[in-house]
């Protein structure tokens, strides 16, 4: 178990240095008061291994073991941002289902905006990591599952946001019927349009028309695996 001295940081891992990498993310465009101030408040040091822990607040993924990564924060921003777009309040997420806990650092980011948060892992292993990295911040509105993510998290739906922290090639059928009227989902897929290999973010949206897709930035993610491991 973590304690509250790592969880405050000293020298690279500090509320200071955690300060610079906010400040960065808004140089990067990101602009929601909100989505900074969730990056500000979670302590990303936590979820990487202690080697890797001076390099936590710098914009890049580092790995997390098990062919995973911690996704580079401005990433992790901008996915969130996107979702909370045009929503008033404090909490402007309400039910939220996030596909691929990781380490769970971005579950504890969502967990500051969203009133519930709905994490899944197919990797148990990493998902008890993620259960004590997450221990010391008491965050009472998230809700850790293993489950293999492509079929969503029937029992708890439907989802107001959806947000998926692996590639696909199309957008998992059982994550469009999870979306609520007026949900949102983002998530990286492959595009052909630009080139192979290459994947970008893609905004879904259910609106009153159906379904609508909007393409935003370039990306690199681990793929998303069936099953549970």
């Amino acid at each position: 178990m973590r304690g509250v001295r790592n969880l405050a940081g000293i020298g690279m891992t500090s509320r200071r240095t955690r300060a610079r990498m906010v400040e960065r993310l808004r140089e990067q465009g990101i602009r929601d008061s909100r989505v900074l101030g969730a990056m500000a408040a979670v302590p990303r040091h936590v979820f990487v291994e202690e080697a890797l822990a001076s390099r936590a607040y710098e914009d890049t993924a580092l790995p997390i073991g098990f062919g995973q990564t911690i996704s580079q924060p401005y990433v992790v921003a901008k996915m969130i941002e996107s979702l909370a777009a045009g929503r008033a309040g404090d909490r402007p997420l309400r039910k939220t289902l996030e596909v691929g806990t990781g380490c769970g650092y971005q579950a504890a980011v969502l967990a500051q905006l969203a009133v519930e948060v709905y994490s899944v892992e197919r990797i148990q292993a990493l998902l008890d990591r993620a259960r004590r990295n997450l221990l010391g911040l008491k965050l009472s509105t998230l809700r850790l599952g293993y489950a293999d993510g492509r079929g969503g998290l029937e029992k708890a739906a439907p989802f107001d946001s959806i947000i998926v922290a692996a590639v696909a090639e199309s957008v998992p059928p059982a994550l469009l019927q999870q979306l609520a009227p007026g949900g949102r989902m983002i998530l990286p897929l492959k595009s052909r349009e630009l080139g192979v290999g290459a994947e970008r973010l893609a905004l879904i949206e259910r609106g009153a028309g159906g379904i609508t897709e909007t393409n935003l930035d370039p990306v690199r993610f681990v793929p998303l695996e069936a099953g549970k491991a």
